[in-house]
């Protein structure tokens, strides 16, 4: 597992975007771009940022359940992950500022401490990677 979680972690910090999905009322998913994760804490805690005010705030604190997904191309060669798990809408100052970078004040005029301006911390509980044409599934 040590092998492949090095492998999945270098994909996913050589991507500017990430794929973030939530779960509407309705119960379908719903998917979005998004900027890298913030920080990466090996393949268990992703930290994004984003609006309070947001479609997705709102999706997820009616369902806390997301998945957030990565990909490279290279030539012929694709090789993604997907990261089951859930997020949690968090608007303290400690962890707003933890991920807080120079220029997030285009977002978030009021800064740091912006009511508009929330993290989220995406906890994975299972994967899955393809590469060469294969899947697996795996826990985290």
């Amino acid at each position: 597992m040590k092998k492949l979680e090095k492998t999945i972690g270098k994909l996913i910090d050589r991507q500017g975007v990430s794929f973030v999905a939530s779960v509407d009322a309705d119960g379908y998913p719903n998917m979005k771009a998004m900027l890298r994760p913030r920080k990466r804490e090996g393949l268990k805690i992703f930290w994004f940022s984003t609006n309070t005010s947001s479609k997705r705030v709102a999706q997820y604190r009616g369902n806390p359940k997301a998945c957030i997904y990565f990909f490279s191309k290279r030539l012929f060669l694709y090789r993604g992950v997907m990261l089951r798990g859930t997020i949690e809408i968090l608007e303290d100052a400690a962890a707003k500022e933890m991920i807080w970078r120079c220029g997030d004040t285009m977002y978030y005029p009021g800064g740091v401490k912006d009511p508009d301006y929330c993290a989220l911390k995406f906890t994975a509980h299972d994967g899955r990677y393809y590469s060469n044409f294969k899947s697996a599934d795996f826990g985290v």
